[in-house]
């Protein structure tokens, strides 16, 4: 994107002043903060964002967005029961970024709040009421304005709110990327070291970005150094408590073996 393409966004972004066409009756009105989370935020069908008085429509998304999108939750999901740092949100839970020159309330496809986060996630919360410290989105492309939205928009709005990762998901392979909030409090790709991305927010979790295209299963990833340490968790302890029971089963036959008990071998 040109640096004059965002620049334009920008200032659509703070000039419009939260000026909206009313889909609902065609005049252009502000929707305040108050109407908003009584009046749109609980809508479950479509949804809605909040940006300075404007109402955002949530987009839809396809089903090889998804899927993509339900690979990289099953590895973080994994991941978190191995090594349990933080919670993971979805389902439109929203929060507030209290911004320079505005506010919005954005709902992330997926928010990470870390046990370590001084505002902790309740578990009926139905907004968060802290910054997340890592947030997913799928980008959504029906439209250049929805390109827009995630690619720069949102990317602006969670670094100065202070999202420590913003990773952006797109099924296209164009707008795929990792940021991670550098000393200026200014986002920067995520090194990656062989095509691998390992999260300065959650220590040891790492994946790598073809995966996010090929989608390996469960026997393939248990076999690949990038995620043997976590994934599966509830198969590696099966497997391991196996190895066990065997291991204990051929000490005991080698001492009744060895007190005539059993035949040798």
């Amino acid at each position: 994107m040109t640096a004059q393409r965002s620049a334009t966004l920008e200032a659509e972004a703070t000039g419009t002043n939260g000026s909206y066409t009313n889909r609902f009756n065609g005049t252009s009105e502000t929707i305040s903060e108050a109407l908003y989370w009584e009046k749109y935020y609980p809508i479950s069908d479509g949804g809605y964002e909040w940006n300075n008085g404007q109402l955002e429509e949530l987009p839809v998304t396809d089903y090889a967005k998804y899927m993509m999108y339900l690979w990289f939750v099953d590895v973080l999901r994994d991941f978190l029961h191995a090594q349990p740092l933080a919670r993971i949100v979805g389902l439109e839970l929203g929060f507030r970024l209290a911004l320079a020159t505005k506010t919005t309330i954005r709902k992330p496809d997926l928010g990470v709040v870390l046990n370590t986060n001084p505002i902790p996630l309740g578990d009926h919360h139905r907004s968060y009421r802290g910054i997340f410290d890592i947030c997913v989105e799928s980008l959504s492309d029906s439209s250049q304005t929805e390109i827009d939205r995630d690619t720069i928009i949102k990317r602006e709005e969670y670094a100065a709110a202070g999202v420590q990762e913003f990773y952006l998901l797109d099924e296209g392979g164009i707008e795929t990327q990792f940021y991670g909030l550098n000393q200026r409090g200014v986002y920067e790709p995520l090194p990656q070291v062989d095509g691998v991305v390992r999260s300065r927010v959650l220590p040891g979790f790492q994946f790598r970005v073809a995966d996010l295209y090929d989608k390996p299963g469960t026997a393939q990833m248990m076999a690949d150094p990038v995620y043997s340490g976590f994934i599966a968790p509830l198969v590696r302890a099966e497997r391991q408590r196996a190895e066990a029971a065997e291991t204990r089963a051929a000490r005991y036959a080698s001492l009744l073996r060895t007190a005539g008990l059993l035949p040798p071998d």
